[in-house]
């Protein structure tokens, strides 16, 4: 039952209580990006593409609960260009190439450079030194596409409930690593749920590469945040 009432942008809303603002802005018809919130998952609050405003103060909206006569902002020109930035760093950090990655037109973050018209970024690319890591027999991990959101983590454990991906090293060194053992053990199944669970091309499942062609693939046939805006 919704029993909470609040606005975004002006726009009134109802939320279900214990609602994110991102969950319940969807059930309303309003897109809020993301890229590590993931439906079903517990919310992480660190790719901080949702922020929004609430009382004037930037906030996490995949991690801050709904509360009646709350007022969110969401799409106000500071917003837009805050998570343009965001996306531009995500983009010069690593070393993405859209045109040869497996992803490419499934990939949420390549989408979200075409929606905020991400062309030239404002900042440098550092073209950073990270090694592929194959040694699974199902998975292999391109770190140069890893983006962090820590969906791995939280979404692929094993039957026993261990984790099969961590975060290691702290700062700029950090980096997703593989449990090999864990990962072996596996199903095909589970296998490319971890694929599809990445938002990006870093994770992919081997030997079924390019199954459905460029030009039909997810964010080809409609911008990202379409089938929510409506």
């Amino acid at each position: 039952m919704s029993d909470i009432k609040f606005t975004i942008d002006g726009k009134e809303c109802s939320a279900k209580s214990g609602q994110t603002i991102v969950e319940a802005a969807k059930d309303n018809g309003v897109y809020i990006p993301t890229l590590c919130h993931f439906d079903g998952l517990k919310p992480a609050g660190t790719c901080r593409i949702c922020t929004v405003k609430v009382g004037g103060r930037n906030m996490a909206a995949c991690t801050t609960p709904v509360t009646s006569g709350m007022v969110v902002e969401n799409k106000t020109p500071e917003l837009e260009d805050f998570r343009k930035a965001i996306i531009e760093m995500l983009f010069v950090e690593g070393n993405h190439m859209c045109p040869t990655c497996e992803k490419s037109g499934n990939c949420e973050l390549q989408a979200l450079g075409y929606r905020y018209q991400m062309m030239v970024p404002r900042f440098p690319f550092l073209f950073p030194k990270r090694a592929v890591d194959a040694s699974s027999p199902k998975l292999y991990i391109d770190k140069n596409r890893c983006v962090q959101c820590l969906r791995c983590v939280r979404g692929i454990t094993s039957a026993d409930g261990r984790k099969v991906f961590g975060l290691v090293m702290r700062g700029g060194h950090a980096q997703i690593s593989m449990d090999n053992e864990l990962a072996a053990q596996l199903s095909d199944a589970e296998a490319l749920k971890a694929m599809e669970l990445c938002p990006v091309g870093a994770i992919l499942r081997k030997e079924v590469g390019y199954a459905v062609p460029i030009g039909k693939r997810k964010y080809d046939k409609a911008p990202i945040g379409s089938e929510i805006e409506k």
